[in-house]
């Protein structure tokens, strides 16, 4: 049987754009960078845990004719791609402010929910991330009072 996720992907119309953006602002780690011939093969990961990665895959060839890839492209950008990765933090709060010091683009600010508290991200193509502190996860170093957020 199956035991894990170790990749997935998420659609961006220029990869080193996609760098920018998931390694300069949201600070994940590039996992892999190679060229396939018509395909370049970059991942990127949380830092440090190297169990699942991320594709930040150009459409095209190999897996798609032009005019598909332009339509796929035309999709993403509209957010027709809906809900692309989820991402845990320890501490939303800080998270959210150090992401809109980065110039990251929300789509929605903390919001408190019975599961915990999250935002919602846009990257530069069009792909909706969210990000969580689920409920009863404490940023230790807090005060008190707020570690019930």
């Amino acid at each position: 049987m199956l035991d894990s996720i170790n990749i997935s992907h998420i659609f961006v119309s220029d990869q080193d754009k996609a760098l920018d953006f998931y390694v300069g602002k949201l600070g994940l780690e590039v996992t892999a960078d190679m060229n396939f011939g018509p395909m370049r093969w970059l991942t990127v990961g949380v830092p440090g845990d190297p169990s699942r990665v991320i594709l930040l895959e150009k459409p095209g060839a190999p897996a798609m004719d032009e005019a598909t890839a332009a339509s796929v492209r035309e999709l993403v950008a509209k957010g027709a791609s809906g809900f692309t990765v989820g991402f845990t933090t320890k501490d939303i709060h800080k998270t959210y402010e150090t992401l809109k010091a980065h110039g990251v683009e929300f789509n929605q600010e903390p919001t408190d929910r019975g599961y915990g508290t999250d935002i919602g991200v846009r990257d530069p193509f069009g792909n909706h991330i969210r990000i969580v502190q689920f409920a009863g996860e404490v940023n230790e170093a807090a005060p008190k009072s707020a570690a019930k957020a």
